[in-house]
């Protein structure tokens, strides 16, 4: 086990953004099946957001409807929730106000069945020093209304700014064997020296290494991928490469390729002078989650052959179309 927020949690987590952020969301029996089975995995650590959905319909409501149902599972889960957006859009607000509204709202739509244990904003508001937003979210901290603070795409400048303000308790941000950066941009190492814990998301590369999609025609017509970069028709097969070498290297393993994806994530974490990484793979059913949650374990060997695929392929294409971009620091 590992900690947030001083609090065990399995070496893998759960991502909630897809229960509630599609064109057509799961069922509430389906997501209750999925996250049930998250928990009894050991995937404690659930990651949600007040920005996957809308307004009146996001990760809020339906932990909301969970924990009615399954009050007893309230203390077993560590939660962390994104915020700080401007309600209805995807612009950042980290002023003061902002954060209060954010929180605010936060708590009242859990309405006290599930303790807040980590806030984040899901961007850096450019218009609003980390200094004063760190400051913002840290009252409600003293006030004991929230357990602790997390950052959400950040790079080593403002973790080592925010740090300064308030303890950190984790750094949300992108890795993945298609998405390595931070590795090498300084935040592995930032948050190594100041022991902070990592939560990757998209740790499947927002499903591509899972090896179900096979072409930019196998992409649901209202996924929001058809946009990303990376999945352009004029780069999706240079792409795909990356694919089919996890694919031969989980043939010989007997696993599949998501859980190759998930195990050279976890062989990272805490070891060569990096952090604790806690990926959070998201599922809407309890097949997939149990698939995610399986414990394989890569040799020195394999671990090996992967760093070489990942030598001789280049992933083409930004993380996040242009404008998205522009409010991410990695």
């Amino acid at each position: 086990m590992v900690k947030l927020v001083g609090k065990d949690v399995g070496e893998i987590g759960y991502g909630l953004m897809g229960l509630t952020w599609r064109a057509e969301p799961p069922s509430q029996e389906q997501s209750f099946k999925a996250m049930r089975a998250a928990l009894s995995h050991g995937a404690n650590a659930w990651n949600g957001g007040e920005l996957y959905g809308s307004p009146e319909r996001n990760s809020l409501h339906l932990l909301n409807e969970y924990f009615t149902k399954y009050p007893e599972d309230a203390e077993k889960i560590v939660l962390s929730i994104k915020g700080c957006i401007v309600p209805g859009q995807m612009r950042p607000d980290g002023s003061e106000k902002g954060v209060r509204r954010s929180i605010d709202e936060c708590l009242r739509v859990l309405d006290g069945k599930k303790f807040l244990d980590l806030f984040e904003c899901a961007r850096i508001d450019p218009n609003t020093p980390i200094e004063t937003t760190i400051g913002a979210i840290a009252e409600y901290v003293k006030a004991g209304k929230i357990g602790g603070i997390s950052l959400s795409e950040v790079g080593a400048n403002t973790i080592r700014k925010a740090s300064k303000v308030h303890k950190i308790s984790a750094v949300e941000v992108e890795f993945s064997l298609w998405s390595t950066d931070i590795l090498e941009n300084g935040v592995a190492q930032a948050c190594a020296e100041l022991d902070i814990p990592i939560v990757a998301y998209s740790p499947l590369g927002r499903g591509f290494l899972t090896g179900q999609i096979k072409s930019y025609n196998d992409i649901p017509e209202d996924s929001m991928l058809r946009h990303y970069p990376r999945f352009q028709p004029d780069v999706f097969d240079e792409n795909l490469k990356l694919v089919r070498e996890v694919e031969q290297v989980a043939s010989q393993k007997g696993c599949t390729p998501a859980q190759i994806a998930l195990a050279w994530i976890r062989a990272h974490s805490g070891r060569d002078g990096l952090p604790v990484i806690i990926p959070i793979p998201g599922a809407t059913t309890e097949e997939r989650v149990s698939e995610n949650m399986a414990q394989v374990t890569l040799s020195q060997k394999e671990l090996a052959a992967i760093d070489d695929i990942l030598q001789k392929t280049t992933i083409t294409g930004m993380r996040y179309p242009e404008a998205a971009m522009k409010l991410a620091e990695l």
